[in-house]
C-alpha cells in the first residue's frame, strides 16, 4: 500500500513502493537521486577541468618541480577521509560526513585558486582530498541505507553517466576558461555549482538515511515515513500508528475491530506483506475469556501492558560506540606511506630507497588493519571484491594516465587530439553500468565482471600498438572505449556487491575498505609505472611536451610499453579475482561446497 502521508522517519519495507514510486526517478526516489548524481557530476567536472588547468597553474605559480604533489597531496588526504567517513557514517549516519566532505572540497578548490605559491596550492589540493574521501564513502552509505538492493545496481550506473558528458566538456571548457579568463577561475569556478546539489540531496539524505544504523535492520531496507492499512498475519487487522509510521485498519478474526499501536519488531509475515509481532500474540481475542494456560485476566494484565508498550518504543539503534583510535592511526600510516612511496619513484637515486622502505614499512601494517582480512590473497566474498576494485581501478588509471603523453610524443598529436581520443571512453563506460543494472542481468554478474577485465586488458595491451608507424592512430581510441565498457560492467558491480554482502552498521567501514583499495592500487600502480617509465627513458618527455622538435621522439618506445603491458598482465590478474567474489554455495546432498 502505497504512503498516504508523512510521519516521522521510519523504517519501511520496499514491498510498500507504490507504482508511481518504482525506479530510482520515481516520486519516492525522485529528489534523491537527481541531489546525489549531481553530487557526482560536480566531482567529475573537477576532476577533468582540474587536470586541464594544473599544467599551466604549476607554470605560473613557478612550481612545475612539485608538479606531482598536486597529485599526490589529493590521493594522499582523500585514503585518510575515506577511513574517517566509514567510521563517522557508522556511527552517525552519512549526512555530517557528506556535508563536510563538500565543504571541505569547495574550500580546497577556494584555497587552490587564491594560490600566491605552489606549497599554498598543494595545501589546497590536500584540503580538496580529504573532501573528496569523505564524500565518496558518504554516497555509498546513502545508496545501501536508502535504496532497496533492486534499485542500486540502477543509481550506480548513474553515478557512472554523470561522468560522460565531464569527460568530454570538461577539458574543453576548462582550456577556453584558462586561455581567456585565467588558470584561476577553473578552480574558483566549480565551487560556485556545490548549491544545487546540497538543497536537492541533504534534506532527502536527512529523511532517509540520517542517523546511525538500526539493530536488525536488513541491508536493503529504505528509510521513509507514511501511513497505511492492512491486516496482520493472524486474521486480525491492526489500526494506529508507531514507530513504523503506517496505520492499518480492518477486523479481527472473530468480526470485532481491534485496536492498538506500535511497532512489529520480531519478523512474522502477513497478508499485507509487514513482518513483525503482534502485541496480543500470545493472548487470546477476548481479554476476559479462558486462557489455555490457566491465566485469569487480571494475571495476564501486566503482560498485555508490557507488551503494548514494548510495542510503542521505537526501534533499537545500534550502540553509539567511539571512533576507532587505532583505524584512525592507520589511515594516517596508509596516507603517510603511500606519500613517501610516490615521492620516492619520482626521484630515482639511491637515497629514494630510505622513503621508499619508509613508505612500506607504514603501508603494510595499515592495510593489513583497514581492509578485509584475506583481501590480498582474494579470499571468497568480500575481500575479493575489494580487492577487485583496486585491480581494475589501478591498472586502468595507471595506463590510461600515459596514453595522452604517447599519442603527443609518438605520434605527433595536438594535446587537445589526444584528450579527445578518450572521450568516447565516457559514453561506454557507462553503458557498460547501465548493462549490469539490467535485471536480467543479475544472474550473470560474475561472467559480466570476467568479460569486463579481459576487455580492459586486452585495450591496455593494445593501447602501445600505435608505437609502431603502421597502427593507425585511432586504434587508441578504439580499444579505449572497449576498456572503458569493461571498467563500467566491473566498476558498478563491485559497489553492488559489496552492498549485497555488508550489514547496515558496517556499510560504511566497508565502504571506506572498497575506495581506499582503489587509491591506494591507483598509487602504487602509477608510482612503479612512473618509476619504470623514467628509468627506460621517459624523463626526456618534458622536452617534447614543452613542444621542441628535438622531443619530439626523444624518449625510447620501451619506456611506454614498460607501462602498459604490466597494467595489462594486472588486469589478467584482475579477470582470475572475478571467480572468487561469491561464497561457494553447498551443493545440494553432498554438504561440499561448489
Amino acid at each position: 500500500m502505497a504512503p498516504l502521508e508523512t510521519s516521522d522517519v521510519t523504517t519501511v519495507p520496499p514491498e510498500v513502493e507504490g507504482d508511481g514510486e518504482d525506479g530510482v526517478l520515481g516520486r519516492a526516489y525522485r529528489a534523491l537521486s537527481i541531489g546525489i548524481v549531481s553530487v557526482v557530476l560536480v566531482i567529475a567536472f573537477e576532476a577533468t577541468a582540474v587536470g586541464t588547468a594544473m599544467p599551466v597553474a604549476a607554470r605560473e605559480l613557478d612550481g612545475v618541480a612539485l608538479y606531482a604533489f598536486a597529485f599526490s597531496g589529493y590521493f594522499t588526504t582523500s585514503l585518510f577521509g575515506m577511513v574517517l567517513a566509514g567510521q563517522w557514517s557508522d556511527r552517525d549516519g552519512p549526512l555530517a560526513s557528506l556535508t563536510v566532505g563538500i565543504g571541505a572540497f569547495a574550500g580546497g578548490l577556494l584555497l587552490s585558486g587564491t594560490a600566491g605559491g605552489m606549497w599554498l596550492f598543494v595545501l589546497g589540493r590536500a584540503v580538496q582530498g580529504l573532501g573528496g574521501g569523505l564524500v565518496i564513502v558518504a554516497l555509498y552509505v546513502v545508496v545501501g541505507r536508502a535504496y532497496p538492493e533492486r534499485l542500486r545496481p540502477a543509481i550506480m550506473a548513474a553515478f557512472a553517466a554523470a561522468w560522460v558528458v565531464p569527460s568530454v566538456v570538461g577539458p574543453l571548457a576548462a582550456g577556453a576558461v584558462t586561455e581567456h579568463l585565467g588558470w584561476r577561475w577553473v578552480f574558483l569556478g566549480i565551487p560556485a555549482l556545490v548549491g544545487v546539489p546540497l538543497a536537492l540531496a541533504l534534506p532527502q539524505i536527512r529523511r532517509r538515511a540520517g542517523g546511525p544504523a538500526t539493530a536488525g535492520e536488513p541491508a536493503d531496507t529504505p528509510l521513509v515515513g507514511g501511513t497505511g492499512t492492512g491486516t496482520d498475519g493472524d486474521g486480525r487487522a491492526h489500526v494506529g500508528t508507531g514507530t513504523d509510521g503506517f496505520a492499518r485498519t480492518g477486523t479481527d478474526g472473530d468480526g470485532r475491530a481491534h485496536v492498538g499501536t506500535g511497532s512489529e519488531k520480531a519478523p512474522r509475515p502477513g497478508t499485507d506483506g509487514f513482518t513483525g509481532t503482534h502485541p496480543f500474540e500470545h493472548a487470546p481475542a477476548d481479554p476476559l475469556a479462558p486462557d489455555p494456560l490457566g491465566a485469569g485476566p487480571l494475571d495476564r494484565a501486566p503482560l498485555a501492558v508490557e507488551a503494548l508498550a514494548a510495542e510503542t518504543l521505537p526501534p533499537e539503534p545500534l550502540r553509539r560506540a567511539p571512533l576507532d583510535r587505532r583505524r584512525i592511526r592507520l589511515a594516517f600510516g596508509i596516507a603517510f606511506g603511500a606519500g613517501l612511496l610516490q615521492y620516492a619513484a619520482q626521484d630515482l637515486r639511491l637515497l629514494s630507497l630510505l622513503p621508499a622502505l619508509a613508505g612500506v614499512a607504514l603501508l603494510v601494517p595499515a592495510v593489513r588493519g583497514l581492509l578485509p582480512r584475506g583481501t590480498w590473497r582474494a579470499a571468497r566474498g568480500l575481500p575479493s571484491v575489494v580487492l577487485l576494485r583496486g585491480v581494475a581501478a589501478g591498472s586502468f588509471v595507471a595506463a590510461e594516465s600515459f596514453v595522452p603523453l604517447m599519442l603527443v610524443t609518438q605520434r605527433g598529436l595536438s594535446p587537445t587530439l589526444a584528450g579527445l581520443s578518450l572521450a568516447a571512453g565516457g559514453a561506454t563506460w557507462a553503458l557498460g553500468s547501465w548493462l549490469q543494472a539490467r535485471p536480467g542481468a543479475e544472474p550473470y554478474r560474475e561472467r559480466l565482471m570476467f568479460l569486463g577485465m579481459l576487455l580492459v586488458a586486452a585495450a591496455v595491451a593494445t593501447a602501445p600498438s600505435v608505437l609502431l608507424p603502421a597502427v593507425p592512430v585511432w586504434t587508441v581510441a578504439v580499444a579505449w572505449a572497449f576498456g572503458c565498457f569493461g571498467m563500467g560492467l566491473v566498476v558498478a558491480s563491485t559497489s553492488v556487491l559489496l552492498l549485497q554482502l555488508s550489514a547496515p552498521h558496517e556499510a560504511g567501514t566497508n565502504s571506506a575498505a572498497l575506495q581506499i583499495s582503489d587509491a591506494l592500487c591507483n598509487v602504487l600502480l602509477l608510482a612503479f609505472g612512473g618509476a619504470a617509465f623514467a628509468a627506460l627513458g621517459g624523463g626526456a618527455m618534458a622536452h617534447a611536451a614543452a613542444g621542441t622538435a628535438s622531443g619530439a621522439h626523444a624518449s625510447h618506445p620501451a619506456a611506454f610499453a614498460a607501462v602498459f603491458l604490466p597494467m595489462a598482465a594486472v588486469a589478467l590478474v584482475g579477470a582470475w579475482v572475478t571467480t572468487r567474489v561469491r561464497e561457494r554455495r553447498p551443493v545440494a546432498g553432498t554438504g561440499r561446497k561448489g
